[in-house]
């Protein structure tokens, strides 16, 4: 019994945020400033941070992009780069956001500042500036690190910054998948060719994290931002995703909570970690609670999700960098 009323307590503990990203008014939330582990939505910082850069004209799209040995050493790699491969910026925009490739994140920070850790300092330095009260980074890319957290609260800030100040480059969010010298890598945000009007912005995953989104959607003429964090399945993310989004559209979600920017982040516990949920001999059983919970897309139950739709592709080829000076791998702290 106290362990079904456990599982019972935790089956919602997962931060959820819809706003109108046009009005910053909260039209629904659970624990919003609740910290969790962000994994790949962190490379919308990463994101922010370049797009500053190619404003001020530090950088341009055509600036070459040169995987270091620093950056070929991150975990999870499926963009299949070799040291000394090159690929212009803009290219490593797409890499990094439609397929989370991780060492090119590492790449684009090696590229737009001295070195990653600068590029991290830049992060938190452009964190503080938009008022991410919950939110600190240690690294580009989102790879598990304990001092690596943000809120749901956070996130949607983040991403209606990156849509607002930056509308020039909402094309690098649109695409559903790239091709990196012939390989197709896809996007985990399925909502781009099965929710239409979807038009962003990234997901994330980590064991300790679960199953992370940042989505962005319009429709006649009104916008939508959903923000999910910990969702357990791929069809948990984006079956929840979708049906919050179309609430919103429907007006079945009346707001009344404020504005996003008036939520507080909460400082007294630590971001959960669900590694044992997720990735140890408990997760069938825990997956099993989500389903009961959020049975849409399973067999018998309405999807939210529709027909799957012709997405954008990107292509993306590389070259050798016979100039590339290699950069060191960077002490990092246990986590």
């Amino acid at each position: 019994m106290a362990a079904s009323l456990f599982m019972a307590s935790v089956a919602n503990a997962t931060p959820v945020l819809v706003v109108d990203p046009d009005s910053h008014q909260v039209l629904y939330q659970e624990d919003a400033g609740v910290p969790w582990y962000p994994a790949s939505t962190t490379k919308l910082m990463s994101a922010f941070v370049t797009f500053e850069a190619l404003k001020a004209g530090e950088v341009s799209l055509t600036t070459p992009v040169t995987m270091t040995r620093n950056a070929t050493k991150q975990a999870f790699l499926e963009s299949g780069l070799t040291i000394g491969r090159a690929m212009t910026l803009e290219d490593a925009l797409f890499a990094m956001i439609t397929a989370s490739a991780n060492d090119v994140a590492v790449a684009v920070a090696e590229t737009v500042a001295p070195n990653e850790a600068a590029f991290v300092k830049r992060m938190n330095d452009t964190a503080a500036r938009l008022g991410m009260t919950g939110t600190h980074f240690a690294n580009p890319n989102g790879l598990f690190d304990k001092s690596n957290y943000t809120t749901a609260r956070d996130l949607a800030i983040l991403g209606m910054e990156v849509d607002r100040q930056f509308p020039e480059f909402r094309r690098f969010f649109l695409a559903s998948s790239v091709t990196i010298d012939g390989k197709e890598i896809k996007s985990n945000n399925l909502l781009l060719t099965r929710y239409p009007g979807t038009t962003g912005m990234k997901t994330g995953f980590l064991c300790a994290s679960g199953r992370n989104i940042v989505g962005l959607a319009s429709r006649n003429g009104k916008r939508v931002m959903v923000v999910i964090l910990g969702a357990t399945t791929e069809r948990e993310r984006n079956e929840r995703s979708a049906q919050y989004m179309t609430q919103a559209f429907e007006g079945q979600l009346s707001g009344g909570a404020g504005r996003v920017d008036d939520l507080a982040n909460r400082k007294d516990v630590a971001p959960e970690d669900m590694r044992v949920r997720l990735c140890t001999d408990q997760s069938a059983a825990y997956e099993t609670s989500r389903d009961a919970l959020y049975p849409m897309g399973l067999p018998g139950h309405e999807s939210y999700l529709q027909g799957e739709t012709k997405g954008e592709v990107h292509t993306i080829s590389t070259w050798a960098d016979d100039t590339a000076v290699d950069v060191p791998i960077p002490a990092r702290r246990p986590s």
